[in-house]
């Protein structure tokens, strides 16, 4: 039975994806919703932030109960990091050779082998743990913590039997999501409509920048040759584009409802959003940003990953058993589908 539902739903997906595919062929834009696969993911009823991993060519997808481990090329899952209760995302540190996985229900980081994927254990921070990213100047993971206000930083080489997280620092705020560079950590306050920088050797709050006329920014990417912030808001619907060294909006750009991640490669700047759609923005010219493409995907495909080498753009989502009407927050009396997991690559042709 779970064969057959995958394969009417493969093919269902295939001939979706080649309208798509010929209805976008004719718009202008070099990217196209080029395929969608069906890893067997096993159960995934909750899904959230993707990271590609550069150096194994591999996706993390959070769902839940579980971190999957795909081959984008061939969907299939090589890995399933378990233990979680509510898992959000993950951070890499290679040269740790440890993985990090943010599972907020249990107010914990999961510390993984980054080689075997098995658990090595967990390190107890505050609530509600969300988004998490590496930061190579103090050599640790900082994780942001939504209901406590505060992002915690735990060193790459903790003992996971008897060492503990750093104190908490406190925001002011509500965070959701983050971005490091040179010993600055980026978070954005959802709450506040404002981004607070934190500096990750001192541990201490050293800016808030607002984002209007952006606002309930959850979403950010960073270029970090450029020192561009990318943030996505949910009211009012924005791509605002920041200056990273002085808090100053470059570009604020409409986009679609319930934005839950943004990207940065080569160039062109993505925001994508719950009501299945991908926006994505160029610089056309010296300090004006706009939207030069929008893609559709599919619904509740709001949080993505980019592959730096080959430009491809990963979503992921599941189908629902009734149409989906709004995208604030998810409708838990619309059941997700049974084994209709969904990885979605958008990929670019030309320059």
């Amino acid at each position: 039975m779970k064969n057959t539902i995958r394969a009417t739903l493969a093919l269902s997906l295939a001939l979706a994806a080649s309208s798509l595919a010929l209805a976008q062929a004719a718009s202008s834009g070099p990217y196209r919703l080029s395929n969608i696969a069906l890893p067997d993911v096993g159960v995934a009823k909750y899904w959230d932030y993707l990271r590609f991993d550069e150096d194994s060519g591999q996706l993390f997808a959070a769902l839940g109960s579980h971190m999957a481990v795909i081959n984008p090329e061939n969907g299939k899952v090589t890995a399933n990091i378990g233990e979680a209760v509510r898992n959000h995302g993950v951070a890499l540190a290679p040269a740790a050779g440890r993985g990090f996985i943010s599972d907020g229900d249990a107010g914990a980081v999961i510390v993984f082998d980054l080689k075997t994927h098995a658990v090595l254990g967990k390190i107890k921070v505050e609530e509600d743990a969300d988004g998490i990213q590496f930061d190579p100047v103090s050599n640790k993971v900082w994780v942001v913590s939504g209901d406590a206000a505060s992002v915690t930083g735990i060193d790459v080489n903790v003992d996971v039997n008897s060492g503990k997280a750093d104190t908490p620092v406190a925001l002011g705020g509500k965070p959701e999501y983050l971005q490091i560079d040179g010993g600055k950590a980026y978070i954005n306050l959802t709450d506040k409509n404002e981004v607070v920088v934190v500096d990750t050797v001192a541990g201490k709050v050293t800016a808030r920048w607002p984002v209007a006329p952006g606002g309930a920014n959850t979403a950010m990417a960073i270029d970090r040759e450029h020192h561009r912030l990318f943030l996505g808001c949910r009211k009012p619907q924005k791509l605002v584009v920041m200056d990273a060294t002085n808090g100053a909006v470059l570009a604020a750009l409409d986009i679609g409802e319930g934005c839950d991640a943004t990207g940065y490669d080569d160039g062109y700047a993505f925001a994508s959003t719950r009501d299945g759609h991908l926006s994505i923005a160029q610089e056309t010219s010296a300090g004006k940003w706009e939207i030069v493409q929008t893609v559709t995907t599919r619904p509740w495909s709001g949080t993505m990953a980019v592959d730096p080498k080959t430009h491809a753009v990963y979503l992921h989502t599941c189908e629902f058993e009734r149409p989906l009407t709004a995208f604030g927050k998810l409708d838990k009396t619309n059941p997700v589908k049974p084994n209709s997991y969904m990885l979605l690559a958008v990929t670019r042709t030309g320059n």
